[in-house]
């Protein structure tokens, strides 16, 4: 009797692809009660020792099946104090809008020998994986369980991870549990007290529902901190000495070794001791070759980060268009922190399907006819999946415009990775002038190589330095004593807000878009393109660090939650993130009631994203870290609570340029949001 297999998606169009390749196209499609969108799909498959020839049925469900949730006596508002969500029971359930995919598999179950899922190969996947367990062991018990491992849905690697399932990794279930508990305790529990309280300031605020969650509210803090490093910027004068020596009518700036001092008397000195000695001498003549590297290979957050930077549209649109583009078939799983290829991985293959493009096509044949290079290795490989990188060719006009922008740019990474290093020869000139030291630095490019397809990159020839000889004296055609003032940093780009939650693990490199969203849904932020007039001076802010602000924070969520929010950059490119009035008095509240540590700082989430990956690597359970981190936001909590009129009536003064009126309080505030 040829026995039954079912296997189960994360999303339809992963359960189609899948069960077109495995039945090479000999499919029968069944819809199922109650959902539109997902399909039986019915055909033969071998899957080898030993399950043999087997029917399949393969099915998916559209992300989580299951929620977790308060008992019934504790979902109202006002059933309990905030403070008790801590420990009153929760119990998981299946999503009313999920009831008929779980249902389908619980009957699919009954008939099959074993389950294959087909969830992403990550930590949420993973979850997902078992909540489809779960439903399909409701209808056959003695169920035997796989997993597949795959990274894309290119039709080799699908047969490859058919013939070769793992076990679902437990501990990455538990690890999300644990979050998924935590998510739901923590939301619910400061959501509650921030709304009831504050509701009480106002009636703009009487049916204001003011949310928190453990990575929104330190990527609130990150835009809040720095809206106020501007805000609080107090400029400083710095004086300095420029030298100019015209030579074969070339006009040579010489920068200072010094930069720039805010001493006025002490520059002056040493510019009239310059003036004293009259002649320069050349103390340093050096000429080498000089490179650009290629770049690493593409993680997630590099995609959002330059997304953000070069494609006109936020980190959230990019990930959505991304994971499109992998449902496909085009391009590799895109969430992934690896940024170095496994030698296993045939590159040269993956880019013999990019030569028929008219675009880029005869690089990638140059790649092929020699100029191939191994790509660099970075530091990260989450033993997950690869980099991210084209797995199939797909002409331009098959794409919309914004897909079309993000395929190009992944295939321009991919092929710029496999190629030489950009190559140059840069010149040095040094010279003594006086006591001080003054050099000129001269850039000639000679070969472009892998900045020929990887476009994003700049790398430009600077004017030809003249000839000067070691040793040779002259007297400098011009010397001044200039001034100037240190600038503030610009507000917080979304490249940069990306940069300070990756490095603070706030969220995971698959959420962070999503909990950028969610601030600006909450209307906690407000997003604006960089106009570029009198913002963006971070150097010369952080030569000198910032002054009267609220000092340096330091260099979770689900699957499927947000929509995008449709914000894209404008003309000019990247998008500055505005804190609005309501988001202002939220952080400082927080942060001027004294607490250990402030929920708008990035340390307890942080802590919280390390217990995960313990419990990933089986050095903790989970319901000890359950455990100790709710007894780490409690104190939080208890001291919020004590100090709650503090949140209420923290004042503020916004600039009439952020859009938002003037507040001064949390209730004024209210009526502008």
């Amino acid at each position: 009797m040829v026995q039954k297999i079912l296997c189960v998606a994360e999303k339809p169009a992963i359960a189609k692809a899948v069960a077109n390749h495995l039945a090479g196209g000999n499919v029968n499609t069944r819809p199922i009660h109650g959902n539109q969108y997902v399909k039986n799909y019915e055909f033969d498959f071998s899957f080898g020792p030993p399950w043999g020839n087997c029917s399949v049925t393969m099915t998916s469900v559209i992300g989580h099946l299951n929620g977790l949730e308060f008992e019934p006596n504790y979902r109202k508002w006002g059933s309990c104090a905030p403070e008790h969500l801590f420990d009153v029971q929760v119990i998981e359930t299946v999503d009313d809008e999920k009831r008929a995919l779980a249902d389908n598999i619980t009957q699919q179950a009954r008939y099959a020998k074993a389950l294959f899922i087909w969830t992403d190969c990550d930590r949420e996947g993973e979850h997902i994986g078992a909540e489809v367990r779960q439903a399909a062991l409701k209808g056959n018990q003695r169920l035997q369980v796989k997993r597949a491992r795959f990274s894309n849905t290119e039709r080799a690697h699908v047969l490859q991870a058919a013939l070769n399932p793992i076990d679902l990794d437990e501990r990455q279930v538990n690890a999300v549990a644990a979050r998924i508990e935590l998510d739901l305790r923590l939301g619910a529990s400061f959501t509650r007290f921030q709304t009831l309280e504050l509701q009480r300031l106002g009636e703009s605020l009487a049916d204001r529902v003011i949310s928190y969650g453990s990575c929104q509210f330190p990527t609130l803090g990150f835009v809040v901190d720095r809206y106020f490093r501007v805000k609080n910027f107090v400029p400083e004068q710095f004086w300095s000495i420029k030298v100019m020596h015209q030579r074969d009518d070339i006009d040579v700036s010489f920068l200072w070794r010094r930069y720039r001092l805010f001493d006025r008397m002490a520059v002056t000195i040493l510019f009239e001791r310059c003036l004293t000695a009259r002649t320069a001498k050349v103390s340093k003549l050096q000429k080498k070759p000089t490179s650009k590297w290629r770049p690493l290979p593409l993680t997630t957050v590099e995609l959002q980060k330059l997304g953000s930077m070069f494609l006109r549209m936020n980190s959230q649109q990019v990930m959505k268009i991304a994971e499109d583009l992998y449902t496909k078939g085009w391009i590799s799983y895109p969430r992934t922190e690896t940024d170095q290829f496994d030698k296993g991985i045939d590159l040269k293959k993956l880019i013999e399907k990019q030569v028929q493009d008219q675009t880029w096509g005869p690089y990638a044949q140059n790649l092929l006819n020699g100029a191939f290079r191994t790509p660099r290795s970075g530091r990260n490989n989450d033993q997950a999946h690869p980099p991210i990188h084209p797995v199939n060719y797909v002409v331009s006009t098959s794409l919309s415009p914004d897909e079309r922008r993000v395929y190009e740019f992944v295939v321009r990474r991919f092929l710029g990775c496999c190629s030489e290093d950009a190559k140059g020869e840069s010149t040095t000139i040094e010279i003594t002038y006086g006591d001080e030291i003054f050099h000129a630095n001269g850039l000639l490019v000679l070969q472009r190589n892998y900045l020929e397809v990887y476009t994003y990159d700049r790398w430009e020839s600077s004017q030809q330095l003249p000839t000067f000889q070691l040793n040779e004296v002259f007297e400098p055609t011009e010397a001044n004593m200039t001034d100037g003032e240190t600038g503030p940093p610009g507000y917080l780009t979304e490249p940069e807000l990306i940069s300070l939650m990756d490095a603070n693990g706030i969220g995971t490199d698959a959420t962070m878009a999503e909990h950028i969203a969610k601030i600006q849904e909450r209307m906690y932020v407000e997003v604006r393109s960089r106009s570029g007039a009198g913002r963006g001076n971070a150097t010369e802010a952080a030569a000198r660090g910032t002054r009267g602000g609220r000092g340096s924070r330091g260099s979770g969520g689900g699957r499927g939650g947000a929509r995008a929010n449709g914000t894209t950059s404008g003309a000019n490119g990247v998008l500055e993130f505005i804190p609005t009035t309501l988001g202002c008095a939220l952080i400082e509240g927080y942060d001027n009631m004294g607490l250990a540590t402030s929920l708008g700082k990035p340390f307890l989430r942080k802590e919280m994203e390390m217990k995960m990956k313990e419990i990933c690597a089986g050095t903790k359970a989970r319901r000890e870290v359950v455990q100790e981190v709710l007894e780490g936001y409690r104190e939080v909590l208890v001291t919020a609570i004590r100090q709650v009129n503090v949140l209420r009536t923290v004042s503020y003064h916004h600039p009439s340029d952020l859009v938002i009126s003037p507040a001064h309080t949390i209730a004024d505030a209210s009526a502008t949001i």
